[in-house]
Order: C-alpha cells, then sequence, then structure tokens
C-alpha cells in the first residue's frame, strides 16, 4: 500500500489544544467494525460497552520532562534538546534544534524549566543516520533525576505553548492517572481520558483492569516518509509486560473473554509477544521485557485484542495504519472504514490528536 492511501484533511481547529475540562469528558466515537455503523457517545458511555469478564489492557508508561533548553557555552546560540533514549547514565540520544549548530564537540548549557541558568550542561559526542545527536551530561549524578526541575513537557509540535509558564496543567493532563514506570517521551493517548473513579467503575463491573508498559518515542507519532508502507523502516520501543498481566489476557483468551486494548501502543505489545509465541499457541502471551519494532498495517491477523480503544491519529502515521488495519483484520478495507469515520469526526466537530476525544473500535 501506498503511505499518500493514509492521508486526509483535517481543519486546522478541530486540533485540540488543551484537554478536556475533565479527563472523562471528552467525546467517543464508537465504530462497529462489521457493520461499518457509527455511535456519537460521551467517554463516560463507554462503560455501557464493556462486559464482565473483559479484560482492559493498558498502557502505564510515564512521560518525563524531556524538552530542555539550552546555549552554545562558545557563541550563546539557542538550542532545544528532546530526550529520546538513555543508553547509561548521563548518556542520551536526543533530537536537537537547530541541529546544523550542533556538531561533534559543541557544549551547551542548561537553563532550568523557569529559564534560568542551571548546573547541567553537556557535550555532542556523536550523529547517526537520522540526524540525532548523542549527548554526554555533566554538572549532575544522574540527569534524570533532575528532570522535574530542569525539564519541560514533551507536547508535540500541534500543541502551541506561548511560555513555560503556560504549561503548569499540561504536567498533569499529558499524563494517564495509573502512570508509573518513567521513561516516555510521547503520552500512550488513549489512557488521558480515565479517572480513577472511573477504572474503579470498571473494575466494578466485573471487567479486570491490567497493566504493560510501552516507553513511547517520538517515531510513534511521525509521519511516513517512504513512498510505501514496504520500505517503511520502524522505530524501535522499550517494553516490560508482567506475569500477572499475562496470565490474565492468557485466561481470558482461553475462555472467550474479550481482550480491550487502550491505545495503539498497548496493541503493539500485545500483537508483538503473541507473534513471538506463534509457534506455541497463536493467542498466547508470555512475560518479559524487551524491545519492539512490530509494525501493524493492512492487511494484518490479531491475535489478542478483540476490541480498541485509541485517539484520533495524524495523516500518513503508523497510528493511522494500525487502527486501519483493526477496522477489518486480514483486510485492506479497513482504511476506508476508517477514513469514512474520520470525515464524520471532522463533520461532527470531534477534537483530534493527543488532547483530542476517543475512538472505540468493536
Amino acid at each position: 500500500m501506498r503511505t499518500a492511501d493514509f492521508d486526509f484533511d483535517l481543519p486546522q481547529e478541530l486540533i485540540a489544544q488543551a484537554p478536556a475540562p475533565q479527563r472523562d469528558q471528552s467525546r467517543l466515537l464508537v465504530l462497529h467494525r462489521h457493520s461499518g455503523r457509527v455511535e456519537h457517545r460521551q467517554f463516560r458511555d463507554l462503560l455501557e460497552y464493556l462486559r464482565p469478564g473483559d479484560v482492559l489492557a493498558l498502557n502505564d508508561s510515564r512521560v518525563i520532562p524531556a524538552r530542555l533548553r539550552g546555549k552554545n557555552a562558545h557563541t550563546g546560540g539557542q538550542f532545544e534538546v528532546l530526550l529520546l533514549e538513555e543508553t547509561s547514565v548521563n548518556d542520551w540520544w536526543v533530537m536537537l534544534r537547530p541541529g546544523r549548530r550542533a556538531r561533534v564537540g559543541t557544549q551547551i548549557r542548561f537553563r532550568d524549566a523557569r529559564g534560568q541558568p542551571s548546573a547541567v550542561r553537556a557535550t555532542v559526542i556523536e550523529t547517526n543516520a537520522e540526524g540525532h545527536r548523542r549527548l554526554r551530561f555533566a554538572g549532575a549524578p544522574d540527569i534524570a533525576d533532575l528532570l522535574d526541575s530542569i525539564g519541560q513537557v514533551p507536547l508535540p509540535p500541534y500543541i502551541a505553548r506561548p511560555d513555560a509558564s503556560c504549561m503548569d496543567q499540561d504536567r498533569q493532563r499529558y499524563q494517564t492517572v495509573f502512570a508509573r514506570p518513567p521513561g516516555s517521551v510521547a503520552a500512550p493517548t488513549a489512557g488521558l481520558h480515565f479517572t480513577q473513579s472511573l477504572l474503579a467503575e470498571i473494575s466494578a463491573r466485573g471487567v479486570q483492569p491490567c497493566f504493560l508498559t510501552l516507553h513511547v518515542s517520538l517515531g510513534t507519532f511521525a509521519p511516513v516518509k517512504a513512498a510505501t508502507l514496504a520500505a517503511h523502516v520502524m522505530h524501535e520501543e522499550r517494553y516490560e509486560f508482567s506475569a500477572a498481566t499475562a496470565r490474565a489476557i492468557n485466561e481470558a483468551k482461553v475462555a472467550g473473554r474479550r481482550v480491550i486494548a487502550v491505545g495503539t501502543t498497548t496493541i503493539r505489545v500485545l500483537e508483538a509477544l503473541a507473534a513471538r509465541g506463534a509457534a506455541q499457541s497463536p493467542a498466547t502471551v508470555a512475560s518479559g521485557a524487551g524491545k519492539t519494532r512490530i509494525f501493524i498495517h493492512p492487511p494484518y491477523d490479531f491475535r489478542i485484542a478483540d476490541a480498541l480503544l485509541t485517539n484520533f491519529h495524524l495523516p500518513r502515521s503508523t497510528l493511522l495504519m494500525l487502527v486501519s488495519a483493526f477496522a477489518a483484520p486480514n483486510s485492506v478495507r479497513g482504511r476506508d472504514l476508517i477514513l469514512s469515520a474520520y470525515a464524520e469526526a471532522v463533520r461532527e466537530r470531534y477534537r483530534f490528536f493527543s488532547y483530542g476525544d476517543a475512538m472505540l473500535i468493536l
């Protein structure tokens, strides 16, 4: 399939710039994939679509304050740094702008989250083919421990904030209420709609929430640049999958109960693990930790997830390709189903992307 097949027009004003006043007050578009029927609901109506015995799988990765601001120690030029991956203590791969001014050997001094000078500094020690820089930090035993004071929320570029003082709400709202292990540089956005009280109601109805971890990288949201899906090289992300979650999901599959994946990041872990264990059982997952580059696009045979709760995604993104695959497993017609649903969402003035509304595919 061609990347251009996953393009669509979106009015700029429908890109959500702030979350709903309350997490669970967002809207919910429900797509019944076998009939193509669409319903327009509120997010709390999710309760009506859940059954006793369902397993609700959620990504509990915590977003780190990964955006740093500094200046060239010699010229005074300004840099914006986005942490991508920690290779060892104080050694990180980053996205750095403007990159052309950050040659190997460049020294950077960082400011804190309020713009004041800090003791943290770094040296560019390597570049890679993607244009990312590897930084060696100094001035602190471990800068990961200082990110709350020197870092800012890594909001995606389509969310505008005039300055850091406008981002206080984002520290709370660009984070799920169940976030635990730190490591993501972008939020698993489908989980942003849940409150603790809603999760308690879900449990009270006999639905079992369980948690896995996929540390979300920026590659998740980046548009595919290759002309065809076959030519795209998928980014790599780290995951952790507990024995308790593996047991809950495997027991549900054996008993014929549904597994509902909250977010494309969750479904990527489930399907990556199922693919690895396919020789033993096509619907079994095993606990463990590792990295995955799984790229799910039409046509795809899903082994674990029976329903998917997700947000509305960017044109030409791997996320849009994944939900298109889920809308019609083992077929390429899911693209038309999803783009038709998106067109209706535009007509109904749904809010798109990270802080936007939700979609349930049954």
